[in-house]
């Protein structure tokens, strides 16, 4: 489970796909002037904004790139069908995280539980006791006694935070977009590789210095109704095949209704934004590029964030001298 929440809370930083238990409002009627004039401009800016399934090609080889969400929505199934033929054509799928490496993950977590807590301290010692209050009450709603998580590191906190109280086990443990790619090709022995090591996204938040894991931890520390809302929003955009308007809304929602000022919300956005999608996004390409000349048709599947913008898969793929043509989701 730990590692299906690192994939997700990498995909959206502090707003994630929707659960079926949950329900909520599409934030993005309620955005004053100022907001929407920021959200124009973020888009505008963007290359390859909209879209979920791009294919690129170069030198005869053909990839398909496919936005996914890491958690389960009965409208997946529509897109799958579509994708179905494509996918069980291939030669070779990426993925940020085969199943294979995420048991492996598990496993090591699982049988090592200091990686997961402070050796030298306690939530209470770095909280004021208003705040950890406040952070005992939203445990609590999520089933988590304090006194067990008292010890966790922050920035598993704010991954446990980041789930909403209306989530179920089952919505966090059935496969979303990127695991049924994964079973289809499994099932006509297509077989799967990592994008990047297993521990990449794991060490994003791990290597955090502690007091920006304590800020993450805190501005994870949403109103149920609004966390909802982020995740309905988020949805919507994922849906409308608008993954760049989706981080956009992501970063003005984290300032307008995190709980830390809006400049260390801001701050917190924009290094996860650096690690978990910049960052990534680079080493990911010479991966792709290696897998295009041993293969004549590869399908990489990944979060859809890492789609579009100038630091995006697509823009860096066109600069390697790809074609890029969008294609039905």
């Amino acid at each position: 489970m730990i590692a299906r929440l690192l994939q997700v809370l990498c995909c959206l930083v502090l707003a994630l796909p929707a659960f079926a238990a949950c329900s909520g409002n599409d934030l993005r009627a309620t955005l004053d002037q100022g907001e929407r004039d920021r959200l124009d401009a973020i888009v505008a800016d963007d290359p390859f904004a909209k879209g979920n399934h791009w294919k690129a090609t170069r030198d005869g080889s053909t990839l398909h790139l496919i936005g996914t969400m890491h958690l389960s929505d009965p409208r997946l199934n529509a897109p799958l069908n579509r994708l179905r033929s494509i996918v069980e054509s291939a030669d070779l799928l990426l993925l940020e995280m085969t199943n294979e490496d995420e048991l492996a993950l598990q496993q090591r977590l699982s049988t090592d539980p200091s990686l997961l807590l402070m050796p030298d301290a306690t939530l209470p010692d770095l909280l004021s006791e208003a705040q950890w209050a406040q952070m005992s009450e939203a445990l609590n709603a999520r089933g988590i006694p304090p006194f067990m998580a008292a010890r966790f590191q922050p920035w598993y906190v704010s991954i446990l935070l980041a789930i909403p109280p209306c989530a179920s086990e089952t919505d966090l443990s059935e496969g979303g977009m990127d695991a049924r790619i994964e079973e289809i090709a499994a099932s006509v022995g297509i077989p799967s590789a990592a994008l990047e090591d297993v521990e990449t996204i794991f060490a994003a938040f791990a290597d955090q210095p502690r007091d920006v894991q304590i800020d993450m931890m805190l501005s994870a520390l949403v109103d149920p109704a609004i966390s909802e809302d982020l995740f309905a929003t988020m949805l919507a955009s994922y849906f409308d095949e608008a993954p760049a308007e989706g981080w956009a809304m992501s970063t003005i929602l984290a300032e307008r209704y995190s709980p830390i000022p809006s400049d260390a919300a801001a701050e917190i956005f924009a290094t996860m934004e650096q690690e978990l999608l910049i960052d990534r996004n680079r080493a990911w390409i010479p991966v792709l590029i290696e897998a295009t000349e041993k293969y004549e048709t590869v399908i990489a599947a990944f979060g859809a964030a890492h789609l579009p913008g100038r630091d995006g898969v697509l823009a860096l793929l066109e600069a390697e001298g790809f074609s890029l043509e969008r294609l039905p989701f």
